[in-house]
Protein backbone atom coordinates (compact mmCIF):
# COMPACT_ATOMS: atom_id res chain seq x y z
CA UNK A 1 0.00 0.00 0.00
CA UNK A 2 1.36 3.44 -0.92
CA UNK A 3 2.05 5.92 1.85
CA UNK A 4 -0.31 8.86 2.05
CA UNK A 5 1.08 12.09 0.63
CA UNK A 6 1.71 14.82 3.15
CA UNK A 7 -0.33 17.86 2.11
CA UNK A 8 1.15 21.26 1.38
CA UNK A 9 0.86 23.25 4.61
CA UNK A 10 0.59 27.02 4.87
CA UNK A 11 1.18 28.39 8.37
CA UNK A 12 -0.36 31.77 9.11
CA UNK A 13 0.80 33.57 12.24
CA UNK A 14 -1.54 36.05 13.88
CA UNK A 15 -0.68 38.81 16.36
CA UNK A 16 -4.28 38.68 17.62
CA UNK A 17 -4.22 34.96 18.44
CA UNK A 18 -2.98 34.16 21.95
CA UNK A 19 -3.61 30.46 22.56
CA UNK A 20 -5.88 28.99 19.91
CA UNK A 21 -4.77 27.01 16.89
CA UNK A 22 -7.03 26.04 14.02
CA UNK A 23 -6.68 24.41 10.63
CA UNK A 24 -8.74 23.94 7.52
CA UNK A 25 -8.36 22.60 4.00
CA UNK A 26 -8.16 24.99 1.09
CA UNK A 27 -8.17 22.71 -1.94
CA UNK A 28 -5.07 20.51 -1.77
CA UNK A 29 -3.47 22.78 0.84
CA UNK A 30 -3.94 22.83 4.62
CA UNK A 31 -3.91 26.25 6.32
CA UNK A 32 -2.86 26.23 9.98
CA UNK A 33 -3.54 29.38 12.01
CA UNK A 34 -1.27 29.88 15.04
CA UNK A 35 -0.33 32.66 17.48
CA UNK A 36 2.58 34.81 16.23
CA UNK A 37 4.60 34.20 19.40
CA UNK A 38 4.86 30.41 18.92
CA UNK A 39 8.41 29.11 18.53
CA UNK A 40 9.38 27.06 15.45
CA UNK A 41 9.23 23.92 17.63
CA UNK A 42 5.71 24.79 18.82
CA UNK A 43 4.73 25.52 15.23
CA UNK A 44 6.01 22.12 14.06
CA UNK A 45 4.25 20.35 16.94
CA UNK A 46 0.94 22.09 16.22
CA UNK A 47 1.14 21.53 12.47
CA UNK A 48 1.57 17.78 13.06
CA UNK A 49 -1.23 17.78 15.63
CA UNK A 50 -3.65 19.67 13.36
CA UNK A 51 -2.85 17.45 10.34
CA UNK A 52 -3.66 14.41 12.50
CA UNK A 53 -6.93 16.01 13.66
CA UNK A 54 -7.99 16.85 10.11
CA UNK A 55 -7.15 13.33 8.92
CA UNK A 56 -9.12 11.79 11.81
CA UNK A 57 -12.10 14.06 11.19
CA UNK A 58 -12.12 13.37 7.48
CA UNK A 59 -11.77 9.66 8.16
CA UNK A 60 -14.83 9.74 10.40
CA UNK A 61 -16.82 11.72 7.88
CA UNK A 62 -15.69 9.66 4.89
CA UNK A 63 -15.03 12.82 2.95
CA UNK A 64 -12.30 12.05 0.47
CA UNK A 65 -12.98 12.77 -3.19
CA UNK A 66 -12.43 9.06 -3.93
CA UNK A 67 -15.13 8.07 -1.45
CA UNK A 68 -17.43 10.71 -2.90
CA UNK A 69 -16.89 9.27 -6.39
CA UNK A 70 -17.65 5.76 -5.05
CA UNK A 71 -20.90 7.07 -3.54
CA UNK A 72 -21.84 8.54 -6.91
CA UNK A 73 -21.19 5.22 -8.64
CA UNK A 74 -23.36 3.44 -6.06
CA UNK A 75 -26.21 5.92 -6.63
CA UNK A 76 -26.01 5.37 -10.39
CA UNK A 77 -26.21 1.58 -9.89
CA UNK A 78 -29.16 1.88 -7.50
CA UNK A 79 -31.29 4.57 -9.12
CA UNK A 80 -30.03 5.37 -12.60
CA UNK A 81 -28.98 1.97 -14.00
CA UNK A 82 -31.09 2.56 -17.11
CA UNK A 83 -29.05 5.73 -17.75
CA UNK A 84 -25.69 4.42 -16.47
CA UNK A 85 -23.85 5.38 -19.66
CA UNK A 86 -25.03 9.01 -19.36
CA UNK A 87 -24.95 9.31 -15.57
CA UNK A 88 -21.32 8.29 -15.13
CA UNK A 89 -19.30 11.23 -13.82
CA UNK A 90 -15.70 11.78 -14.93
CA UNK A 91 -14.89 13.32 -11.55
CA UNK A 92 -16.67 14.09 -8.30
CA UNK A 93 -15.02 16.30 -5.71
CA UNK A 94 -15.48 18.61 -2.76
CA UNK A 95 -14.92 22.33 -3.31
CA UNK A 96 -14.77 25.32 -0.99
CA UNK A 97 -15.80 28.02 -3.47
CA UNK A 98 -19.55 27.30 -3.67
CA UNK A 99 -21.49 29.54 -1.34
CA UNK A 100 -24.61 29.99 -3.43
CA UNK A 101 -25.34 26.33 -4.17
CA UNK A 102 -24.92 22.89 -2.65
CA UNK A 103 -23.49 21.31 -5.78
CA UNK A 104 -22.80 21.91 -9.43
CA UNK A 105 -22.36 19.87 -12.56
CA UNK A 106 -20.72 20.54 -15.90
CA UNK A 107 -22.23 18.07 -18.37
CA UNK A 108 -19.69 19.00 -21.08
CA UNK A 109 -16.79 17.51 -19.10
CA UNK A 110 -18.92 15.32 -16.80
CA UNK A 111 -17.61 16.88 -13.57
CA UNK A 112 -19.54 17.22 -10.33
CA UNK A 113 -18.56 19.46 -7.44
CA UNK A 114 -20.16 19.48 -3.98
CA UNK A 115 -19.90 22.31 -1.50
CA UNK A 116 -17.75 21.60 1.53
CA UNK A 117 -20.69 22.87 3.61
CA UNK A 118 -22.39 19.49 3.03
CA UNK A 119 -19.63 17.50 4.77
CA UNK A 120 -21.23 17.60 8.21
CA UNK A 121 -24.74 16.85 6.96
CA UNK A 122 -26.39 13.43 7.10
CA UNK A 123 -25.34 10.91 4.45
CA UNK A 124 -28.81 10.88 2.87
CA UNK A 125 -28.59 14.66 2.30
CA UNK A 126 -25.19 14.33 0.62
CA UNK A 127 -26.55 11.44 -1.44
CA UNK A 128 -29.53 13.55 -2.52
CA UNK A 129 -27.27 16.38 -3.73
CA UNK A 130 -25.07 13.84 -5.54
CA UNK A 131 -28.17 12.29 -7.12
CA UNK A 132 -29.39 15.73 -8.22
CA UNK A 133 -26.06 16.46 -9.91
CA UNK A 134 -25.82 12.98 -11.47
CA UNK A 135 -29.25 13.47 -13.03
CA UNK A 136 -27.94 16.70 -14.59
CA UNK A 137 -25.55 14.51 -16.59
CA UNK A 138 -28.65 12.88 -18.10
CA UNK A 139 -30.97 15.91 -18.22
CA UNK A 140 -29.22 19.31 -18.09
CA UNK A 141 -32.31 21.35 -17.16
CA UNK A 142 -34.84 21.23 -14.32
CA UNK A 143 -37.71 19.93 -16.44
CA UNK A 144 -40.31 17.31 -15.47
CA UNK A 145 -38.14 14.40 -16.70
CA UNK A 146 -35.27 15.68 -14.55
CA UNK A 147 -37.45 15.74 -11.41
CA UNK A 148 -38.86 12.27 -12.21
CA UNK A 149 -35.33 10.87 -12.24
CA UNK A 150 -34.30 12.72 -9.07
CA UNK A 151 -37.42 11.37 -7.32
CA UNK A 152 -36.07 7.84 -7.69
CA UNK A 153 -33.92 8.67 -4.67
CA UNK A 154 -36.22 7.68 -1.77
CA UNK A 155 -35.45 10.61 0.52
CA UNK A 156 -35.67 13.36 -2.09
CA UNK A 157 -38.40 15.42 -0.44
CA UNK A 158 -36.94 15.00 3.03
CA UNK A 159 -33.47 16.05 1.85
CA UNK A 160 -34.83 19.07 -0.02
CA UNK A 161 -36.69 20.14 3.11
CA UNK A 162 -33.56 19.68 5.20
CA UNK A 163 -31.47 21.81 2.84
CA UNK A 164 -34.16 24.49 2.67
CA UNK A 165 -34.22 24.60 6.49
CA UNK A 166 -30.43 24.89 6.71
CA UNK A 167 -30.40 27.64 4.09
CA UNK A 168 -33.21 29.52 5.78
CA UNK A 169 -31.61 29.32 9.22
CA UNK A 170 -28.32 30.61 7.78
CA UNK A 171 -30.03 33.38 5.82
CA UNK A 172 -28.66 31.94 2.59
CA UNK A 173 -30.07 32.65 -0.84
CA UNK A 174 -29.36 29.57 -2.94
CA UNK A 175 -29.43 29.15 -6.71
CA UNK A 176 -31.63 26.25 -7.88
Amino acid sequence: MAAARKPVVEVRRSQRRRRTVSAYRDGERVVVLIPAQFSRAEEAEWVDRMLARLAAREGRLGTSDEELAARAERLVRLYLADHADLAAAASVRWVTNQNGRWGSCTPADRTIRLSHRLRNMPDWVIDYVLMHELVHLVVPHHNSHFWELVARFPRTERARGYLEGVASAAGMVLAE
